[in-house]
């Protein structure tokens, strides 16, 4: 990879990029809340977990199939995508939560003027802009490879998970990185799954995560959105 698509990539995946990805918790509060998640080696259990079964078959490939739509400037293709992702949240807050981040990551583009007319004119003919939409605009944009912007956002993933676990256990913050770190294989099997899988073999069909985040709509206490 070239330094610039190095440090733009460096960029997208950064924790300060300001769209709100630490306001969310994807689930992993509310399984803290019922003992699920409790300590280091449940904490990698969970996220594993919902790399494989969940990202790895549903997210991560419908961010690859965007990459290419908006590299070959196909909007229907593209349109297609966003609108099956977003169809495909089935609940309130994992909604709200694709949408208030692609919406922040489209005005960023836009204020950044990173994406030429001809991209930005595709990202916002979308009736709704969810994450992986508007991060494969902005790579694209920035000429960042596919392949990379796959690994980058699997690890800003689970860095969030991470963190949503140090903070809400807790764990320390050697456990964290120790968490983090061990991820690495798991992390490189979900970008090879992502990028193998056929259209019909997508799937989001993990009915527990989807109780545990209808439950957390209404958890007493709480320090995170989803």
């Amino acid at each position: 990879m070239q330094s610039a698509a190095l440090l733009h990539l460096l960029q997208l995946a950064s924790p300060s990029l300001p769209i709100g990805a630490y306001s969310y918790s994807q689930g992993m509060e509310a399984a803290i809340e019922k003992g699920l998640v409790c300590n280091e080696t449940s904490a990698r259990e969970w996220i594993v977990n919902c790399l494989h079964e969940v990202v790895a078959y549903f997210e991560a490939p419908i961010l690859w199939r965007l990459l290419q739509a908006f590299s070959a400037r196909d909007a229907d293709r593209v349109r297609y995508w966003t609108e099956l992702f977003v169809a495909a949240r089935d609940t309130a807050e994992f909604r709200a939560e694709t949408i208030q981040m692609g919406y922040s990551l489209g005005k960023l583009i836009g204020d950044l003027k990173i994406a030429d007319s001809g991209l930005l004119a595709i990202l916002q003919a979308q009736n709704d802009i969810p994450l992986p939409t508007a991060l494969a605009c902005a790579a694209v944009s920035l000429e960042v490879p596919a392949e990379s912007v796959l690994l980058a956002a699997l690890f800003a993933w689970a860095e969030n998970q991470v963190l949503v676990g140090v903070k809400s256990i807790p764990l320390g913050q050697v456990a964290g990185q120790r968490l983090l770190l061990s991820l690495r294989s798991e992390l490189e099997k979900a970008a090879t799954t992502a990028q193998g899988l056929e259209d019909h073999e997508l799937s989001n069909w993990v009915p527990g995560l989807s109780l545990l985040s209808m439950q957390h709509e209404v958890q007493y206490s709480r320090l995170y959105r989803s």
